[in-house]
């Protein structure tokens, strides 16, 4: 059995798979395969945002932290999922934390050295951003009802 290259995992993932052979290859370039231990913080709202994932296997839990509450679980990312838009947009910094609740392997991109193959390539670029943006808004979707979930209930009423 032949194992597959980064290019053509990526080939399968949606935001990946509009894309042709060459750009593919580029993106690639900038990917490196990744062990994913369970408990394992992947990156921590506000720090540098300078790489994104492909989970190939096992789950990552993105997290806000609520006050009175803690960590909350606003999405988990399964195998198959990208996770990570914010090395795309400056200040670069992560809006969420990221933890591993489900051993696995990513593909970890550099965003610095994607992003210079962005600038070479405005077509790359272009396409990316398109891709990105609705994983951006799918992901802000998620989010919002998910608070609404969390902020929406209000307490009971003692009873007298």
């Amino acid at each position: 059995m032949k194992l597959k290259g980064i290019a053509e995992l990526l080939a399968e993932t949606g935001p990946f798979i509009h894309l042709g052979a060459g750009q593919l290859e580029l993106i690639a370039g900038c990917g490196s395969n990744r062990s994913l231990d369970q408990g394992d913080q992947l990156f921590r709202e506000g720090d540098a945002a300078d790489t994104f994932y492909l989970v190939r296997h096992g789950r990552v839990a993105l997290q806000i932290f609520v006050p009175g509450r803690g960590p909350v679980t606003v999405e988990t990312i399964n195998p198959g999922e990208v996770i990570g838009w914010s090395w795309l947009f400056e200040p670069y910094r992560w809006h969420m934390d990221a933890s591993v609740v489900e051993h696995g392997s990513a593909i970890a991109f550099d965003g610095a050295c994607l992003r210079g193959k962005c600038e070479s390539d405005h077509d790359l670029g272009y396409e990316l951003m398109k891709q990105f943006a609705t994983l951006l808004i799918d992901r802000m979707q998620t989010t919002r009802l998910r608070l609404l979930d969390v902020y929406g209930h209000a307490p009971a009423a003692a009873a007298d």
